[in-house]
């Protein structure tokens, strides 16, 4: 930690090793709480790929969600932009922006800070994002093509959010044949979580965490299954069978 400083009179900032966190006055006194979690999700991206993050980066803790959205209005070039209740967080190569996770239970749906675990998740979430896009030929994945499903799936299987629960579910929706026929229809719907991390998660259980990361480059559908040496058709079916196993 090499210090603090102002920005503008509204910011604060602390600066660790690999990345800069700001916040305002508000989260003085959860500053350090924060860091422990933010903390915590590095070191699992580190591990879960076995490196480190290719370049620094901001974190920025805002302290309402006109704050966060005025900051995504920017960064999207999308100025009447208001985000959904369930929004929280968002992260890309060389930033991450976060409501305050202590106001989540006021402004936001579907999370709790009280939650730890859920949090802890959802932070390390948007990290594997930051690492994803260091790598990525579209650093902030709005130049990809068909590849939500793998953004996606990679952050929510790397981050753990790939539970049980979700792929119980997923093992449900194979059963009852209500699975979508292709991959770019797998980040979309109520499952869309448990149905792209579990696609991840075969990927990483067949060709090895080696391979996976030999994926994060790509920002086309066509370069991931031509690395893998598969078709769409094949790599569904091979997913829906392995995943019938467990």
């Amino acid at each position: 930690m090499l210090g603090l400083t102002t920005i503008d009179g509204k910011w604060l900032s602390v600066k660790l090793k690999n990345y800069t966190v700001y916040y305002t006055q508000i989260d003085n006194q959860n500053k350090k709480e924060y860091l422990k979690i933010i903390d915590h999700g590095i070191r699992s991206v580190n591990d879960f790929f076995a490196s480190h993050f290719k370049s620094d980066f901001d974190i920025y803790i805002h302290p309402s969600r006109q704050s966060l959205d005025s900051a995504w209005q920017i960064d999207w070039k999308m100025p009447d932009f208001k985000s959904e209740c369930w929004m929280v967080a968002s992260g890309v190569a060389l930033k991450l922006d976060m409501i305050s996770p202590k106001n989540w239970d006021k402004i936001a749906c579907e999370h709790k800070y009280s939650e730890s675990i859920k949090t802890q998740q959802l932070i390390t979430h948007e990290l594997v994002h930051v690492f994803h896009g260091q790598l990525n030929a579209s650093p902030d994945f709005s130049n990809v093509e068909g590849i939500d499903w793998f953004v996606e799936g990679l952050a929510t299987y790397a981050s753990g959010q790939c539970d049980s629960s979700r792929i119980a579910e997923v093992k449900k929706a194979i059963s009852d044949k209500k699975i979508p026929n292709i991959l770019d229809n797998f980040w979309t719907g109520q499952l869309k979580y448990g149905l792209s991390g579990s696609l991840v998660m075969y990927i990483d259980s067949k060709y090895g965490r080696t391979e996976l990361k030999k994926l994060l480059p790509f920002n086309k559908k066509s370069e991931i299954l031509q690395s893998l040496k598969i078709t769409e058709t094949e790599l569904l079916s091979d997913w829906e069978n392995y995943m019938t196993k467990l």
